[in-house]
């Protein structure tokens, strides 16, 4: 973990739920100063804490997201992600996140099967119960 570090949405999510996978996803996330944080992620992580959990754990779950280094949907990160998406078949969050990340030169964290054997990638199958 020397460099930067991306943890996906479905990594904050576990996280935030104390899942099974939770404990892969600590070391990176308790390291804020080498946490890139796409603004995708942020969309998603806050909807889903919103309907969830309401509106006063969004924020602070925004907030605390909000300590690492935000990175911009750019026209040239957008650009890179449609290409991304076209050989790779991904939905455009996922290639919005693996784009970001490998701009940003991040070890992408996730359990996501859709970055399963993608290089620079930490995965962690997903697991339905401890």
């Amino acid at each position: 973990m020397d460099g930067p570090n991306l943890v996906d949405s479905s990594g904050w999510l576990e996280y935030l739920a104390d899942g099974p996978n939770a404990r892969h996803f600590a070391a990176p996330l308790a390291d804020s100063q080498r946490l890139v944080v796409p603004t995708i992620s942020l969309y998603e992580v806050f909807r889903v804490i919103l309907r969830e959990r309401g509106e006063h754990d969004a924020i602070r779950v925004a907030a605390s997201m909000r300590q690492g280094r935000e990175i911009p949907l750019s026209p040239s990160l957008a650009l890179e992600a449609a290409r991304l998406a076209h050989e790779r078949s991904l939905a455009m969050a996922d290639a919005i996140i693996l784009a970001t990340a490998q701009a940003s030169r991040a070890t992408l964290w996730t359990q996501d099967s859709d970055f399963k054997d993608v290089s620079g990638v930490r995965y962690y199958e997903k697991k339905t119960s401890r």
